[in-house]
């Protein structure tokens, strides 16, 4: 989850969203065994794992 080129994101986000991140990120750290969990990281992977989902679909797409 971790790279070396970095960038910071400001966003604005609701009090709501930012409850449900800070669950996630709780579950991410009480579920994985890879130390400290954060914010940055738990939304690398949600992105990471979304694009992945994404470019199934537009495979998918493709092929019809």
């Amino acid at each position: 989850m971790v790279g070396n080129n970095r960038l910071q994101l400001n966003v604005r986000i609701s009090k709501e969203t930012s409850d449900k991140l800070d669950e996630i990120v709780e579950y991410y750290q009480e579920n994985t065994k890879i130390g400290r969990i954060y914010k940055g990281d738990v939304l690398t992977d949600i992105i990471e794992k979304s694009y992945e989902v994404m470019q199934k679909q537009k495979k998918t797409k493709m092929r019809a």
